[in-house]
């Protein structure tokens, strides 16, 4: 795996001028309701560590735009974004949710995957921010 921070990555691109990803980060789950909670895996904090963070929770990395952690994302991206056969195949914004997919938020189903037009729905107004036209 590219960014072992990353739980889950849903690209968006469909019927769009280019490609877009929004993602989670690897969050323990509650151990009585499985939901994911604030808090970073253990993995997640040592990557966090590696890269010049000292985020333990999901909304420090979100709520302050992380520096450490986001360039590493962005440059995991790039990595992926060179294997990228074109243009139009690279990855050119992204996002990182404040909270895990999972059952009870409607992002998974029973089975654990990804209901995309759920989550096109639920974050939509992120996903209209990546395409807005740049105002000048």
């Amino acid at each position: 795996m590219e960014l072992p921070i990353v739980s889950n990555a849903m690209l968006i691109g469909d019927q769009r001028k280019f490609l877009s990803m929004l993602l989670t980060l690897k969050c323990v789950l509650d151990p009585d309701t499985s939901e994911p909670t604030d808090s970073l895996t253990e993995p997640a904090v040592a990557f966090c560590q590696r890269v010049g963070s000292k985020a333990t929770t999901v909304s420090e990395i979100v709520g302050t735009k992380d520096e450490a952690v986001y360039q590493a994302i962005e440059q995991g991206i790039q990595r992926v974004n060179k294997n990228a056969a074109a243009r139009p195949y690279r990855i050119q914004k992204w996002a990182i949710l404040q909270r895990d997919f999972s059952i009870s938020g409607g992002e998974l189903g029973p089975t654990m995957k990804v209901k995309r037009l759920t989550v096109l729905d639920k974050y939509k107004d992120i996903i209209d921010s990546f395409y807005q036209e740049q105002k000048k």
